[in-house]
């Protein structure tokens, strides 16, 4: 087990299996609310779901509706566990605030892969691997 402490964002308790990008997203256009599936392009997540995974990527990009597409998630259920940033940005952190959906970030992301079993406890991610 690695323990990782990084900045609340929004606090809570989430565990789940870990779904990492090495590129920024964008909630708005490039995740469905509807479907909770990446749609865009060449990203490396394209058809992968976020519903209910820990989410790892570096920074978020785009429009401030991002946030609201969150909030959409949230309501279908189709939301992240959580999200770990390397670094927040105001859209994703608005967002993860509304949608009561704890987030971290300053965290080295690139100790976490695909598939591990990651625990998110206030400023802490536990990551049990595979």
């Amino acid at each position: 087990m690695r323990i990782l402490t990084g900045r609340v964002i929004k606090a809570g308790f989430a565990e789940g299996l870990a779904l990492v990008s090495s590129e920024p997203i964008s909630f708005f256009g490039m995740v469905d609310p509807e479907t909770g599936l990446v749609l865009e392009k060449n990203h490396p997540l394209m058809g992968c779901s976020v519903a209910k995974r820990i989410l790892v990527f570096p920074t978020g990009k785009g429009s401030t509706v991002g946030s609201y597409t969150l909030y959409r998630l949230m309501k279908k259920d189709l939301a992240p566990a959580a999200l770990i940033l390397a670094e927040s940005e105001p859209i994703i952190a608005v967002g993860a605030i509304i949608s009561n959906i704890p987030m971290i970030d300053l965290i080295e992301i690139e100790a976490i892969q695909t598939g591990d079993f990651v625990k998110v406890h206030h400023e802490e991610v536990m990551i049990l691997g595979k």
